[in-house]
C-alpha cells in the first residue's frame, strides 16, 4: 500500500468514527426548570416598647425566612402549615379587608403590622386590629415567635 492510498483509508475511517459518534451517544436529556417559589406571605412587626424590627416571609412551597434586629434564620413549614394559614387568610375575608387600619392614638409605643397575602397589603396598629384577623396575626406572631427563639437558642447550642 502506498502512503497516499494509506492516508486516504485512515482519513476516510476517521470520518466514520466521528460519525459514529455521534450517532452512539444518548440524546441529552431537557432540564425542566421548575417555577420558583411564590412568596406567600410577607409580613412586618416594627415599633412597639421594645422596637421591634421583625419581618417574616413565607413562600408557598413551605420555606420561610425570618429577620430581626439579632436574627435571620430559615424556617420550613409542612404542608399542613401552609393549608392552615390559607385557612385563616380565607376565613378573615383578606381580601375584603381595608389597606389601612390607621391608629387614632399617636402612641409610639405601638405595634405596627403590614401583611402582604397574594398582592394585597393589609397595614395596621395593636389598636386597630380587626376582631377577623386576630386569628392571622396569631399565628405569624407564633411563627415569629418559635423562629427568633430557634435562632437564638441555636447561637447558643441550647436545645429546646
Amino acid at each position: 500500500m502506498t502512503i497516499k492510498t494509506w492516508l486516504i483509508v485512515c482519513a476516510g475511517l476517521m470520518m466514520v468514527a466521528v460519525i459514529l459518534s455521534g450517532c452512539i451517544g444518548q440524546k441529552p436529556q431537557t432540564q425542566t426548570q421548575s417555577e420558583p417559589p411564590s412568596v406567600l406571605v410577607k409580613y412586618e412587626r416594627t415599633g412597639g416598647i421594645a422596637g421591634l424590627d421583625d419581618r417574616l416571609v413565607i413562600f408557598d412551597n413551605g420555606a420561610g425566612i425570618f429577620t430581626s434586629r439579632s436574627a435571620s434564620t430559615e424556617i420550613s413549614l409542612n404542608k399542613t402549615d401552609i393549608a392552615r394559614i390559607n385557612g385563616l387568610f380565607s376565613e378573615a375575608q383578606f381580601s375584603m379587608l381595608q389597606t389601612n387600619y390607621p391608629s387614632f392614638h399617636s402612641n409610639i409605643d405601638l405595634v405596627n403590622y403590614s401583611v402582604s397575602y397574594h398582592g394585597k397589603t393589609v397595614t395596621l396598629q395593636d389598636t386597630t386590629i380587626p376582631p377577623s384577623f386576630q386569628p392571622v396575626l396569631d399565628e405569624l406572631n407564633r411563627i415569629v415567635n418559635s423562629a427568633g427563639i430557634q435562632k437564638t437558642n441555636s447561637v447558643f447550642n441550647v436545645k429546646i
